[in-house]
């Protein structure tokens, strides 16, 4: 699901209104997350039902893609996302489509987290391995950078652990 953000019309049934459920699951996330998108991003405002369930419109699912492309893919951070989205309305980009279907862009670095890089040991022919600056570290969500931090904290401790013993 890595590029559905970018073929969002190819995606998204042709319909009218759309259930929460139903967005959760074109966008693969849980309907809590949903709603919470929804508090903090103003621009999503899906109408309520007789019964009281969330009906989004079209416009609404394709900017929750362009969200999900921001915070996952991108990896903004919630106030960054905001702010490119109303950076993208602002220059222009007053069509729906146009956010979610950006021009293409120069590719930008992806940035691993440390649990997720193979240590290897260093031979001269390699090349250096390059170290992310502190604005990369700062896209990583909040709640991602925290569970590192918690998994560097583990391992920290059975290090000290280990050289106390």
């Amino acid at each position: 699901m890595m590029g559905a953000a970018l073929h969002a019309p190819e995606i998204i049934p042709n319909k009218l209104y759309f259930r929460i459920g139903e967005v959760s699951d074109l966008l693969e996330v849980k309907p809590y997350v949903l709603r919470y998108w929804e508090s903090e991003f103003p621009d999503i405002r899906p109408s309520k039902s007789k019964s009281g369930q969330r009906l989004y419109k079209r416009r609404d699912v394709e900017i929750l893609l362009k969200i999900k492309e921001l915070l996952y893919q991108e990896r903004f951070t919630i106030n960054g996302a905001r702010k490119r989205l109303k950076e993208m309305v602002k220059n222009g980009s007053s069509k729906v489509v146009e956010i979610v279907e950006p021009k293409k862009r120069e590719e930008r670095p992806v940035v691993t987290p440390a649990s997720k890089v193979e240590v290897v040991e260093a031979k001269p022919e390699q090349e250096s391995i390059q170290k992310p600056t502190p604005s990369e570290v700062q896209e990583i969500p909040h709640s991602e950078r925290r569970k590192l931090l918690l998994k560097l904290r583990k391992d920290l401790e059975i290090l000290l652990e280990v050289v106390k013993s």
